[in-house]
């Protein structure tokens, strides 16, 4: 089960508006987030008067309140149901300082209450509130509608939307990733900066990959740990003709792997596989790779770091999981089709007929029976985000391209995972990957999110983002 996710709420109000507005709203608040499952951080109704925020003391009191859930809180939902005290809702976020994205709801007003009893003007309350926390360099999140009950079925849309930009959010900071190896000489694509990662919140934890090889060689096969980790294995994937000392190697390689994830508490890893596992150690590391994706926690190969931070950001956005792959083919003479492909580490979520086998390519140059351990499998249709974060070294940013199309079952005679993408003017994304210098490493994840991604990493994280989808 996914942790439940805490928002803090403030609800506006301004003294010439119907307070009863206010008193609605907070339950209609408490019934929404019962309903969805969602810890709320609010004012008591005994706090400050129905629990709204208005006055400076207000905005005192429910900023301290906030400050004392800041490590719990993911969000704030700003609720208008009148005009709303635009420097109350600005002076709580600004004093709380808990950096996290805001939602602003406002109601509508009915035409047959315009009367100043039972006036909201929400809509023009909304615009203040804006605009105030643009003066205040505060970041925030619209609605698609400028007004709308919170009870609407668009709302709940936008309001779902609003909680997984915080999980993306909230996930980013402090995120850590373990780099296994060195990266190939043959990848100047996979290079990044640790340092502007760093600026980010996100930590790199390195480790040399003979470490790792050398905790796995101290193993042998009569290892309980080993065992266990053997039949973790076997009842992960079908082995096809993948031999007994092949899977006992990738048993010992995923014991050492697991135990530095642990010790380290890394929350993803990019692992050097090319072709140093092979000559070294003699197998794929493929499959331990798309058992950790499977259970979130993101692997990426060749020591892709941004790459393994695209896929953490995209399994945020959609709870479920990435995979790295590779921009790798045309698909005949449609110039909205290509073949996405890797020798076969991607999770067992995107295969559903999933056998360990060896990688054929890799296998030429370091031999095949050294390649065990890569997956074989074909991803059948389901929707399509694709992405990609890295850094630009020479601009200091960190840039973000992101889209959506399908994955199809059009027909794909290959070896290794593979699978088919539609993707409406994918001669123009090709433009934009190769002109902005993007990897051949794409990440992809079977969700319609590019907009929740859009909207974290460029308005929050403050990254440099381009919506191939708009």
């Amino acid at each position: 089960m996914s942790k439940q996710l805490t928002i803090g709420v403030i609800i506006g109000n301004r003294n010439f508006f119907p307070d009863s507005l206010v008193a609605d709203a907070r339950v209609e608040v408490l019934d929404l987030f019962k309903q969805l499952n969602i810890k709320p951080i609010l004012l008591n109704d005994a706090d400050t008067k129905l629990g709204g925020v208005e006055t400076f003391s207000d905005a005192r009191k429910c900023a301290e309140l906030f400050k004392a859930h800041r490590e719990e809180i993911a969000g704030v939902l700003v609720v208008l149901p009148n005009f709303g005290d635009e420097k109350g809702v600005a002076e709580t976020l600004s004093i709380a300082n808990l950096n996290v994205p805001v939602l602003i709801q406002a109601y509508p007003d009915d035409l047959d209450k315009l009367d100043v009893a039972r006036r909201r003007d929400s809509w023009c309350g909304k615009i203040s509130v804006s605009n105030n926390l643009y003066q205040y360099g505060i970041k925030y999140t619209l609605t698609t509608k400028h007004v709308t009950r919170l009870n609407e079925e668009l709302f709940l849309q936008d309001f779902n939307r609003f909680l997984s930009v915080c999980k993306v959010v909230k996930g980013l900071k402090n995120l850590r990733i373990g780099a296994v190896g060195a990266r190939p000489g043959g990848f100047n694509t996979v290079r990044y900066s640790e340092k502007i990662l760093q600026r980010n919140g996100i930590t790199v934890v390195t480790v040399d990959l003979s470490e790792i090889l050398g905790n796995a060689n101290k193993l042998n096969a009569n290892d309980a740990i080993v065992k266990q980790h053997l039949d973790k294995i076997t009842s992960y994937a079908k082995v096809g003709l993948t031999p007994q000392d092949a899977l006992i190697q990738m048993a010992k390689l995923d014991v050492a792997l697991s135990q530095f994830v642990e010790e380290n508490q890394v929350d993803a890893t990019a692992i050097q596989c090319w072709t140093s596992l092979q000559q070294n150690y003699g197998c794929n590391v493929c499959t331990t790779m798309s058992m950790m994706s499977e259970n979130l926690l993101p692997s990426a190969c060749e020591v892709d770091v941004t790459g393994t931070l695209s896929m953490y950001a995209m399994q945020l956005a959609s709870g479920t999981p990435s995979a790295l792959v590779d921009w790798n083919n045309n698909y005949a003479a449609d110039d909205e089709k290509c073949v996405l492909f890797h020798c076969g580490n991607w999770a067992k979520a995107f295969l559903p007929d999933v056998t360990i086998s060896n990688a054929p390519i890799l296998g030429t140059s370091v031999g095949v029976e050294n390649t065990f351990g890569a997956l074989d499998g074909r991803t059948p249709a389901m929707p399509l985000t694709y992405g990609r974060i890295s850094t630009d070294d020479p601009k200091g940013i960190m840039k973000v391209y992101v889209g959506e199309g399908e994955l199809t079952d059009d027909d794909l005679k290959t070896f290794g995972n593979r699978a088919v993408a539609q993707i409406p003017d994918l001669q123009g994304l090709m433009q934009y990957v190769c002109r902005n210098g993007f990897e051949h490493h794409v990440v992809m994840n079977a969700s319609k999110t590019a907009g929740i991604l859009e909207e974290a990493l460029g308005n929050y994280m403050g990254w440099e983002v381009y919506n191939h989808s708009q």
